[in-house]
């Protein structure tokens, strides 16, 4: 056989990269060489040195089946590529191509359900096609009776079909497969006595991923490769393994995965992973206790009441704004984490309101000068009295907006309508200090007046009856000192408010502003357009109803 000599290279052991594009020269076979190029020229395989125990044959090639005898040309593929074997990285030995194509011909007849399994979970492959057989069969297999019955190293060949026609063949020892997963182990135990063991998984949603854990099962150390695989691949590789009952590989990728961080894509991961598989309750102990919390309901609403009310007594103003920042994007419905929203108590939030009015209270008391200095703290006489009014008034604010952007915020409305000692303390505090009450009803205005609040006809009136006065009066300050308000939305908001009024109640509101604005000007904010609706309404379309019920 000239024509299949095997050729040695001494001492240039090297390894070489194969592209399958255009394979080296070889006298034995020239023909493939053109064969490679025409027909495999998206495949590349990178080969390096390997361990003597590592994967040491692997032919790998890809085909998009076209018709429904797709699958007859994907087994006989196998065959074709026979006679260039890749054995180890750096020799490449010809192999006898009759005898491979006459085995390949006794092997394409035999029947497939000896050769396939039906076990795998149908998330990333959907099945097997044959039966597993008991995992107590592992037990009872012998590698090395395997192996020498045989009579080589390499007599499993597994296929490996991807969901859009790709294909990958792995030729393996049985030995390293059924001494590392006890699926491949109860199909090469239930098809003992032949001479190549042929395995398909069809439908596999990763070749390469399915390729790696494969290759695991041949390392000593596999926790050094996880970490130069990375976590995504590490959360793959987990799957396929639970799939294919690889303990080892399991077991290792749970132990790499605790011990790290995970972004929150790679944290969804694991959690559908959890659901689809049980793992061994001793190994991912660990893992759960990182995905579930073991809180209950009352628990976390305590939290939450627990975090507004620290946020509300913090002293430094830096620190306060950060941590409101956080804990509205958490507590609100708008917030990323809207899917598993948490539900608050009511009354928790409105027990912290009521503590802030009260603080609120005992504030504008001192600036109205009834609260004598000997009852006031060292601490309270530390900061200037316009920033703990402001302080205050934030609170207030920060917990109205979770209040309105949870639809609980119509109780405030009454709650702010009967501050009836703050309207008077706000007639005698100083313009510098008052326009902060204003800030409350600013949010209030806006929030009706854009359709976020919805109160009764009664609740709306009382509150335009007891803030409209005091928002005119401090509206230039507002507009010195906005701290985030938006004066054209309030101004438009307004009047919107007023219009849902009955016209009576408007008419004596839009007195009040006119003559307010005519001594004003710019002062007092502009409500106009409001102020057109309210006549045409008032007059002209009722003397335009008068007029067609007297015809």
């Amino acid at each position: 056989m000239d024509g299949h000599t095997r050729r040695r290279h001494g001492s240039r052991h090297r390894s070489w990269c194969c592209t399958f594009n255009a394979p080296p020269p070889s006298p034995e076979n020239p023909h493939l060489s053109q064969h490679y190029r025409t027909n495999n020229n998206n495949c590349k395989t990178k080969l390096g040195p390997q361990k003597p125990d590592s994967l040491s044959k692997l032919t790998t090639s890809i085909s998009v089946p076209n018709s429904p005898q797709s699958s007859k040309s994907e087994l006989s593929l196998v065959g074709r590529m026979d006679p260039r074997r890749i054995l180890s990285p750096g020799r490449v030995s010809p192999i006898d191509h009759t005898d491979s194509l006459e085995e390949d011909r006794h092997s394409s007849h035999a029947t497939p359900s000896a050769a396939a399994v039906d076990s795998l979970p149908r998330s990333r492959s959907r099945s097997f096609r044959a039966k597993i057989e008991s995992p107590d069969t592992h037990s009872s297999l012998d590698p090395s009776r395997v192996e020498g019955e045989i009579g080589g190293a390499y007599d499993v060949r597994l296929n490996l079909k991807r969901k859009n026609g790709g294909v990958m063949v792995l030729e393996l020892s049985s030995s390293v497969l059924a001494s590392n997963s006890e699926v491949f182990a109860g199909l090469i135990a239930g098809s003992a006595g032949k001479k190549m063991y042929r395995i398909e998984v069809p439908e596999v949603e990763n070749l390469g991923v399915f390729k790696e854990t494969i290759e695991l099962m041949f390392e000593e150390d596999i926790a050094k490769r996880l970490v130069k695989i990375g976590v995504n691949r590490a959360i793959d590789i987990l799957e396929v393994s639970a799939g294919i009952m690889f303990r080892r590989g399991v077991s290792s990728c749970l132990k790499y995965l605790e011990a790290v961080p995970w972004t929150e894509e790679e944290e969804e991961k694991l959690r559908s992973l959890f659901t689809r598989f049980k793992f061994d309750e001793a190994t991912s102990r660990d893992m759960l206790a990182r995905l579930h919390s073991q809180q209950s309901t009352g628990t976390l609403q305590n939290l939450a009441r627990h975090l507004v009310s620290s946020i509300t007594t913090c002293s430094d103003a830096n620190a306060r704004n950060e941590l409101k920042s956080l804990v509205k994007g958490l507590l609100c419905k708008s917030s990323v984490y809207e899917k598993e929203q948490l539900d608050i108590n009511k009354e928790d939030f409105y027990a912290v309101c009521q503590s802030c009015m009260s603080e609120l209270h005992n504030l504008f008391e001192e600036a109205s000068d009834a609260i004598p200095h000997e009852r006031m703290t060292r601490k309270e006489m530390g900061k200037p009295l316009i920033a703990r009014i402001s302080k205050q008034v934030d609170n207030i604010n920060f917990l109205l907006e979770i209040l309105l952007d949870r639809q609980m915020a119509e109780e405030f409305v009454d709650l702010w309508v009967n501050q009836g000692n703050l309207l008077k303390l706000h007639e005698r505090a100083s313009p510098m200090v008052r326009y902060e009450l204003s800030r409350v009803s600013a949010i209030l205005f806006i929030a009706m007046g854009t359709r976020k609040l919805h109160c009764c006809s009664e609740a709306r009136s009382g509150l335009l009856q007891a803030w409209f006065g005091p928002m005119l009066l401090d509206f230039g300050w507002l507009q010195r000192c906005r701290k985030g308000l938006d004066m054209k939305a309030l101004e438009e908001a307004m009047g919107q408010t007023l219009l849902t009024l009955p016209l009576k109640q408007q008419y004596a509101l839009f007195m009040e502003w006119f003559r307010c604005f005519s001594r004003n000007g710019s002062e007092c904010p502009n409500l106009s357009k409001a102020f057109q609706i309210w006549w045409r309404r008032s007059f002209l379309r009722g003397s335009e109803t008068h007029a067609v019920e007297s015809r």
